[in-house]
């Protein structure tokens, strides 16, 4: 159950994290610096890992 849990809220932070990455190039295309893209790259990158990593014990332990 709480494998379940885990990857429901892996499955939420993606989309905080690709919001933050779109914003992040809205704001370097404004002229911001180039580093808010890759804070906000760096970060979709690890909400993705945790999603597919919880996916995988999850399927790993119905199989």
């Amino acid at each position: 159950m709480s494998d379940r849990i885990s990857a429901l809220i892996s499955a939420f932070g993606v989309l905080p994290g690709t919001l933050l990455f779109v914003g992040s190039l809205t704001q370097y295309r404004s002229g911001a610096s180039p580093l808010w893209v890759v804070a906000g790259s760096a970060i979709l990158l690890l909400a993705v890992y945790a999603l597919v990593r919880d996916v995988r014990r999850l399927r790993g332990r119905t199989s």
